[in-house]
């Protein structure tokens, strides 16, 4: 018996060596699996805490590319509207637009940066002067009714707002012509020619995209169709002494009837502000 146990022990040391081996090999197995394990954790801390800096810098060399590039002289206010609506964004614009009304032979070299305007109303930003209730309503009524990005009915409403105040018209009532002119698709183009938002003659008007670096292209881009729109509309109000009568001027009615074109506005200016909530002015 004692025998039989002795010739068992290489077996037991042998099973008992490669166990233990077997143990050393699953040890290192588990230690470079942590390692990985760690190494991958500590790639995904580091991603996390650097992407968002990198996002931020990436902000701040854009902003910086903007300032070097921007034209010498150039209008602050103006700036905020054709460059990017910077860090104060439209309020900053429309505090100062008035004081630079003189200053449109300036944006001879400025391009209109309507993505600008766009970012500017995700951001949350507004004209001032209206609530955030009525800024809201007023970019989920021209949202909803004419299928247009929110963001892109705020950056309308906010260009419009500035504009209008800047030429002494009412803004709802440039909403409501681009409601009806082109239901606010800026690509819009009529059987005689007339391009853009408020569908503006630019064969008529050629001398009003001048100052705009791409001439009568600018056109298609909304700030620029908006302003030289809204002068349009303005300078047909006064030589036609009235909202109706500018309104059948600008249509380009000639005799006593517009065709129904005044009324159309009218109806579409008194929905907008009663969505709104923003008060008429005439």
């Amino acid at each position: 018996m004692s025998v039989a146990r002795s010739d068992n022990l290489p077996v037991q040391s042998l099973f008992m060596r490669s166990m233990r081996g077997l143990s050393y090999r699953l040890g290192e197995l588990v230690h470079v699996c942590a390692i990985y394990l760690g190494i991958a954790v500590l790639v995904t801390v580091v991603l996390s805490a650097t992407i968002p800096s990198l996002r931020e810098k990436a902000l701040e060399i854009h902003e910086a590319l903007e300032l070097v590039l921007k034209p010498q002289g150039f209008d602050e206010a103006l700036f905020g509207v054709y460059g990017g609506y910077g860090a104060e964004g439209v309020a900053s614009g429309m505090g100062t637009a008035a004081n630079g009304a003189g200053a449109s032979s300036q944006l001879k070299e400025a391009s209109s940066s309507f993505l600008s305007a766009v970012r500017a109303s995700e951001q949350g930003q507004r004209v001032p002067g209206i609530t955030n209730t009525q800024a809201d309503a007023l970019r989920s009524y021209i949202a909803r009714k004419y299928r247009i990005a929110s963001s892109v009915a705020g950056a309308l409403i906010n260009t419009v707002f500035l504009v209008s105040r800047e030429k002494g018209l009412d803004p709802q009532l440039v909403l409501a012509v681009i409601a009806i002119e082109s239901r606010y698709n800026p690509y819009a183009e009529s059987h005689v020619g007339a391009q853009g938002l408020m569908q503006v003659l630019t064969r008529v008007h050629k001398e009003k995209f001048e100052v705009f670096y791409d001439g009568t292209v600018a056109a298609i881009s909304p700030i620029a169709n908006i302003r030289v729109g809204t002068q349009i509309l303005k300078d047909c109000i006064k030589r036609r002494g009235s909202i109706e009568g500018g309104l059948a001027c600008y249509v380009g009615a000639t005799g006593p009837s517009d065709g129904g074109y005044g009324e159309k506005v009218m109806a579409e200016w008194r929905r907008i502000a009663l969505a709104s909530g923003i008060r008429v002015t005439r």
